[in-house]
């Protein structure tokens, strides 16, 4: 099985630093506001490497936390005059239905910042030991100097990297490439340290949590490639510094989202709210628009992207709708395969889903012509199960009473028999218990 590493910038065998294990993190949301679909690209193409994991027979520890203290939280706590917990828990809990309405699997662990305080101050204390970190005015700062391969993630040197991300540059940096550990503020909610009274900078988080959680290097870290730098290079750095390791073995970055071609952005007025696009469109059809794309590319959502799902969707749906009708009538054992050669070829390139989903339909031509020839179907039916739960399609199997089997055969025998108004008649009642 081979990964693309952003950290190499290559195609990298897959080897799990503990056998048959893979503890995986990836970066989730800032719980300030509704989350937009750039944040669930990274949530669905997560979603499907783990389903693929478990499909491979590895346990799989799969972590993803929320940021819930911020600037941006606390400046919409206080326009609403809520409690930053009041606004985090509200997001939290809208951020996870959409999230569940998008069949994603339960994953193992959701930490937060604020759950982590004590250790985050703990490690910057040891930053501070360690000498990769000062103190300068009212606030710590992380040396990236101290750092040699400083921007091998982001394969930039000192001297190109752009600064003021996420934090403005201050005076009190030593130089403007370091990066703010603990903000000295009574603004908002505030933690007491040996620093002084604030809280911490957005980038030792998630370091912490990962250690915290998984008590060493893992093998996979993932997220936006917007996070590449400077998240994710700082959070390397830090880990190097305090942990002497480089915090993952393989870097994962899925692309940026674009709509109808152009950049989402507010000032576009093209920024699509997840839980909009979740009442437009069924889970499925967005899935399939997010994963037909090689999750490393720019994912561009058009309408016609979505048209074109939607019929994909409503291929496999109407092909499991017949096939299921053969399987209860002519009671054939299903569910015989666990693994399919051709899925394996496919995926271990890479994750290679849009592969996978013309596979899938290739699968399922086949699947209409056994049931057109009645011939046998149950391989090519547990081959498509095997992709739609890889790729977290959902699709409803109706399970028939003998009643209703009953039906069905008299419904054949009224149609055989050219008794069209008593087939018409039967026909109705199966199309309304959801038979046909």
């Amino acid at each position: 099985m081979k990964i693309f590493n952003t950290l190499t910038n290559k195609l990298e065998e897959f080897k799990p630093i503990t056998p048959n294990v893979v503890n995986m993190y990836v970066c989730g949301p800032t719980v300030y506001n509704y989350a937009h679909v750039g944040n669930m690209y990274p949530v669905i193409v997560f979603d499907m490497v783990y389903r693929y994991f478990k499909y491979l027979g590895y346990e799989v520890n799969y972590a993803s936390n929320f940021t819930d203290v911020d600037d941006k939280i606390i400046n919409a706590a206080l326009e609403l005059e809520a409690t930053e917990k009041e606004l985090t828990d509200k997001f939290i809990k809208i951020y996870l239905e959409d999230v569940q309405s998008l069949n994603c699997l339960d994953i193992t662990y959701r930490p937060r910042v604020t759950e982590n305080m004590a250790t985050i101050i703990e490690f910057i204390a040891l930053l501070l030991e360690k000498g990769y970190a000062y103190k300068n005015g009212d606030d710590v700062y992380f040396d990236v100097s101290k750092i040699e391969d400083y921007g091998c993630l982001s394969k930039q040197n000192l001297e190109s990297l752009a600064y003021g991300n996420r934090i403005e540059v201050a005076d009190t940096k030593k130089n403007p490439y370091d990066f703010v550990l603990w903000k000295k503020t009574d603004k908002g909610i505030t933690w007491d340290s040996p620093f002084g009274k604030g809280r911490p900078g957005w980038h030792t988080e998630c370091v912490v949590m990962i250690n915290n959680i998984f008590h060493g290097k893992i093998d996979i870290h993932g997220g936006g490639v917007d996070l590449k730098f400077p998240h994710h290079e700082n959070e390397m750095a830090q880990s190097k510094a305090a942990l002497n390791h480089g915090l993952a073995n393989i870097w994962m970055h899925n692309g940026h989202i674009m709509v109808e071609g152009a950049k989402m952005s507010k000032s576009l007025n093209n920024f699509i709210i997840a839980r909009d696009l979740i009442k437009e469109y069924p889970a499925n059809v967005i899935r399939l628009a997010f994963l037909k794309n090689q999750y490393r590319a720019p994912l561009d959502l058009t309408k016609t992207t979505f048209q074109e799902c939607q019929t994909i969707d409503d291929k496999i749906a109407n092909a499991l709708k017949q096939a299921n009708v053969k399987i209860e009538m002519e009671d054939l054992k299903i569910g015989k395969i666990t693994q399919d050669a051709k899925i394996n070829e496919i995926m271990d390139m890479d994750f290679n889903t849009p592969n996978l989903i013309t596979y899938l339909l290739d699968l399922v031509k086949e699947l209409n012509t056994g049931i057109r020839n009645n011939t046998e179907i149950t391989t090519t039916y547990d081959k498509i199960n095997l992709i739609n739960n890889i790729l977290g399609l959902k699709y409803n199997y109706k399970h028939f009473t003998e009643e209703e089997k009953q039906l069905y055969k008299d419904w054949l025998d009224a149609r055989d028999l050219k008794d069209f108004a008593k087939a018409d008649v039967l026909r109705q009642k199966l199309v309304e218990l959801e038979i046909m």
